[in-house]
């Protein structure tokens, strides 16, 4: 019954070529632009380590003077070195990540190979383990290296490729502003999105090519970037970084049970009650442990303008499909006596129900794949912005089949009004009228 319901639709489709291309054309550029925001949206709103995410948490504490103190406010998003480093020795999580960024100039052992500056991230030993970091070769480094400040670095495969054509680079020398590093590990690829560890070296953008403990970044005195927030004395000294008043640190835990995360915000409530108590902190208790999607929620890390410009192409969807209904509605009523001869040679309301929403689904599915192209042009567009996120808008495997979906279920729904208004009209008067 299905393909008599088919080959109807197709012929009345081809019988007026011009109304089926207008109802084609609206669908598809409703379903062409909403579906280029929302996978936008998609790829940027995603959980960036699915399966993990949900032990990940991201401790704050208020290390800041009286002065400027508002009850309620949110504390610092980073930690100080001395903090940092508390915390990080207290080892009351199953996993812990002190860590900045920066931009180390690398220079090569290959003569055709020019010195180059590349992004870096300076960390401790747990910051594999804990965000699951895959290895192509060797593996990080340990926490005796961290004590040593060790001259050994992980890359990544792409810096991997660059200096040493893609082969087993553990054991070689890397120069890092003219010392030598021990290359121990090379990463596999891995971009987690966002880049949700470190916010502050570009929401969206690819992880770092250098990995160095930071123990070993402060002793070769390789520079940081990002953020620094310092008060009182501070003024953001870079040789003096470790004893400065400011926050330049990000700091990560892994908790595996929800008794562990209690257990851990109790922690940190009487570790700020003991740094008051030294004087070191002045303010009011004030820690915070969110997760991590609750972080990038508390740092509106998807930007304003894609879920405005998500919601816009939705309304123009609707727009589209409000057309649409006009022009089923037009058709339909235009076939009153094809159907009404239907009716009376025996067709139920049902089955002439069914007809016309399987039209409406043909031109659903048209407008889809229609739809489709006009959505990979505006992820082709997107990306041609320079913005960080630009190089991610692509379409995958679920936002293909939300296309479909859409597009055939928006059109099914925009067709029940003009199928329902057609199966209401009167078989008699419409073959009297013939």
């Amino acid at each position: 019954m299905l393909s008599y319901y088919l080959d109807l639709a197709l012929r009345s489709l081809r019988r007026n070529k011009m109304l089926t291309a207008l109802m084609v054309l609206a669908i598809a550029l409703g379903i062409g632009a909403s579906m280029t925001t929302l996978t936008v949206l998609h790829v940027l709103s995603g959980d960036p380590l699915p399966g993990t995410s949900a032990s990940l948490f991201y401790p704050q504490v208020d290390p800041r003077e009286l002065d400027g103190y508002e009850p309620g406010k949110e504390p610092p998003s980073q930690v100080t070195w001395i903090d940092g480093m508390n915390l990080l020795h207290a080892k009351r999580a199953d996993h812990q990540a002190l860590m900045t960024g920066g931009s180390v100039p690398l220079q090569p052992n290959q003569s055709n190979v020019d010195p180059f500056y590349s992004n870096a991230r300076y960390t401790t030993n747990e910051f594999f383990p804990m965000f699951h970091v895959p290895f192509l070769f060797g593996h990080g480094w340990s926490q005796s290296e961290d004590d040593a400040k060790a001259r050994v670095v992980v890359i990544s495969r792409t810096l991997n490729d660059k200096l040493f054509g893609g082969k087993d680079s553990t054991g070689q020398t890397l120069r890092i502003k003219d010392v030598a590093f021990q290359v121990i590990g090379v990463l596999d690829t891995w971009r987690p999105n966002p880049h949700f560890y470190d916010l502050y070296m570009g929401r969206y953008s690819a992880s770092e090519d250098v990995f160095v403990p930071l123990t070993t970044s402060r002793d070769t005195r390789l520079e940081h970037d990002g953020s620094t927030d310092c008060w009182g004395s501070g003024g953001g000294d870079e040789e003096h970084a470790e004893t400065q008043p400011c926050v330049w640190l990000q700091f990560w835990v892994q908790l595996d049970s929800a008794t562990k995360v209690a257990a851990y915000k109790d922690f940190l409530t009487h570790y700020s009650q003991e740094q008051k108590a030294l004087g070191r902190f002045q303010r009011p208790v004030n820690v915070r442990l969110p997760v991590l999607m609750e972080w990038l929620d508390i740092n509106k890390v998807v930007p304003g303008d894609v879920k405005l410009q998500t919601w816009l192409a939705f309304g123009f969807l609707l727009v589209c499909l409000v057309n649409t209904v006009g022009l089923m509605l037009a058709k339909f009523l235009r076939r009153a006596g094809e159907l009404g001869v239907r009716r009376a040679l025996g067709a139920s309301k049902r089955e002439v129900f069914i007809q016309l929403l399987v039209e409406s689904g043909v031109i659903g599915l048209a407008g889809g794949i229609a739809g489709l192209l006009l959505a990979v042009l505006g992820l082709w567009l997107v990306r041609l912005q320079p913005s960080d996120y630009a190089s991610l808008a692509h379409l995958d495997l679920k936002m293909l089949l939300t296309t479909f979906l859409l597009a055939v279920g928006s059109t099914l729904l925009a067709g029940l009004l003009p199928a329902w208004r057609a199966c209401q009209i009167t078989p008699a008067l419409q073959l009297k009228s013939q």
